[in-house]
């Protein structure tokens, strides 16, 4: 049985999103480290991190407006989404399927509060 390398590499990127530990990103151009930083940020946000309290440190403006850029496309998608929908986003971010209805509400005033 062989490992497909694209489920190791998106399970490694889930790991280093996980707020709760201390991550450091090192990888190629184009391999998901503004994708890993992004999640990173929108699960902060989801455990109730205040958005002020976020430093994130890009080595360009090109690089942190990217960054924002992509926190701020999927807030805002999680507004219009139905609940199903927005389960579906939350896990694919987070890894959880389960959420108290009240979980649901606050992620989608997260764009409103990022802003």
């Amino acid at each position: 049985m062989s490992i497909d390398p694209t489920d190791e590499a998106t399970a490694r990127q889930n790991r280093a999103s996980d707020p709760n530990q201390s991550t450091w990103v090192s990888a190629n151009a184009g391999s998901g480290k503004t994708r890993v930083l992004a999640d990173r940020v929108v699960r902060l946000l989801l455990k109730g991190t205040l958005p002020e309290r976020i430093l994130c440190l890009t080595f360009t403006k090109a690089a942190a407006a990217e960054m924002a850029s992509r926190i701020f496309k999927t807030l805002g998608e999680w507004v219009l989404l139905d609940d199903d929908g927005l389960i579906e986003a939350i896990y694919k971010v987070q890894g959880r399927a389960h959420f108290a209805p009240d979980y649901l509400v606050h992620a989608r005033r997260l764009f409103a509060q990022a802003l």
